[in-house]
């Protein structure tokens, strides 16, 4: 395909993210040589402008945009239509323009979960555990909601929060029980461990990992190992981390916003530890 096309990613803060080595090494290996891939310092008070001025200048057409944190929710108002992944937990990460100019807007950190946890061997689990309360940890109980058979407990900081988890979980069809944060290494019996908690916030609890653990999705990535995962490891159970997130759910990406499917998922892991 020679077809010049253009995509990018939107946050604030914006220059750590990953996601240009990801997209650009897809662009490589399926020889889409007219395709780039940028980063965009943009904050939620100034989405709507970048939204408007898309397409003004006389570069390639857009084909589509990542979108990370704070923008996730606040792209939706902007959007002609979104997936029923993403209205389910209401954020949107991957934005594709169709040829009709319609605009339509898609989660893929819920099925990039799910492949994560596959590719270590990790399918249907009896309960699960999750640590922390956030945008990621309402995408955890969705991902949880297709493959946990019972209950979730989430271990969280307040009431307002643990309440708003409870209603993440009537909304997505999981039952979910909250517990306070200081009992969260009960959370580590579980079969399945979800930590959500920004870096450095479960590192204690690496010392309460069991001797026989199970399996633990740590979504940070840097720094990594984390204590935590570290421990985890050391004890046998499987880990699955940031890295893997990230990487599956920018597969995803590329194959909507390229219309080319499988995307090169070993080339775009080589790409990342190679960085």
């Amino acid at each position: 395909m020679s077809e010049n096309r253009r995509a990018a990613v939107l946050g604030s803060p914006i220059a750590h993210s990953l996601s240009p080595v990801l997209h650009r090494a897809a662009y490589r290996e399926l020889g889409l040589t007219g395709w780039t891939y940028d980063r965009f310092e943009v904050d939620e008070t100034g989405l709507p402008d970048f939204f408007k001025h898309l397409g003004e200048d006389a570069g390639p057409a857009w084909a589509g945009l990542s979108l990370t944190m704070p923008l996730k929710r606040a792209v939706i108002p902007l959007l002609d239509e979104i997936s029923d992944t993403a209205a389910s937990v209401e954020a949107v990460n991957t934005v594709v323009f169709g040829d009709d100019g319609r605009r339509r807007g898609d989660n893929t950190d819920i099925p990039g979960m799910l492949a994560a946890l596959r590719e270590r061997g990790v399918g249907r689990v009896e309960r699960a555990a999750v640590l922390g309360a956030g945008a990621t940890a309402s995408s955890a109980l969705a991902a949880l909601s297709r493959i946990c058979d019972g209950e979730v407990t989430a271990y969280v900081r307040s009431e307002a929060r643990a309440a708003e988890m409870r209603q993440w979980g009537e909304r997505l069809g999981v039952v979910v029980r909250t517990a306070d944060w200081g009992d969260a290494a009960e959370a580590l019996g579980a079969p399945l461990v979800i930590a959500t908690t920004p870096a450095g916030t479960a590192d204690a609890l690496a010392a309460a990992v069991p001797d026989r653990p199970g399996a633990l999705f740590d979504v940070l990535y840097e720094p990594w190992p984390t204590p935590l995962a570290a421990a985890w490891a050391a004890r046998g159970g499987s880990v699955v981390g940031g890295l893997d997130l990230l990487v599956h759910q920018a597969v995803l990406q590329v194959e909507q916003m390229t219309g080319r499917a499988p995307a090169p998922l070993a080339a775009m892991r080589e790409a990342l530890t190679a960085r």
